[in-house]
């Protein structure tokens, strides 16, 4: 009898303090938010952990005797082909490349030598257009 009430005495007292938590609980909010993100590039993985979206910064090169400057490159791409998708911007200007199943794709440029789109057909055939 003596331990019935014992257990009864606890069980009251464990309610008590759990009502007074409940009182005293405040809305959880994130804290110290960052205002931005930064880094030197950012990729996003699928469950396979394979890079599915990527944003980079490649530095200057020298390829062929001509120097490119360094350029932000956004690349969406497909588990199986590669990139499908390609967004740059440098000081020269800026591109979007969008690739079809195969080897063709539409490419559409904005340089400070001209602009253009570029269309490429599955067979290999190159159609450009000017403005």
């Amino acid at each position: 009898m003596r331990t019935q009430r014992l257990g009864t005495v606890l069980t009251v007292i464990n309610f008590v303090l759990f009502l007074l938590l409940l009182t005293q609980a405040r809305p959880l909010v994130a804290q110290n938010v960052a205002p931005v993100l930064r880094g030197r590039a950012l990729e996003i993985v699928d469950n396979q952990g394979r890079v599915r979206a990527s944003i980079t910064v490649e530095p200057a090169v020298t390829m062929n005797s001509r120097t490119y400057p360094e350029t932000v490159l956004l690349r969406l791409t497909d588990p199986k082909r590669g990139p499908v998708v390609k967004l740059t911007a440098s000081e020269e200007g800026s591109a979007l490349g969008l690739s079809d199943d195969a080897e063709g794709g539409v490419q559409i440029f904005a340089r400070n030598m001209g602009s253009f789109v570029k269309v490429v057909s599955k067979e290999g055939r190159t159609r450009l257009i000017k403005p």
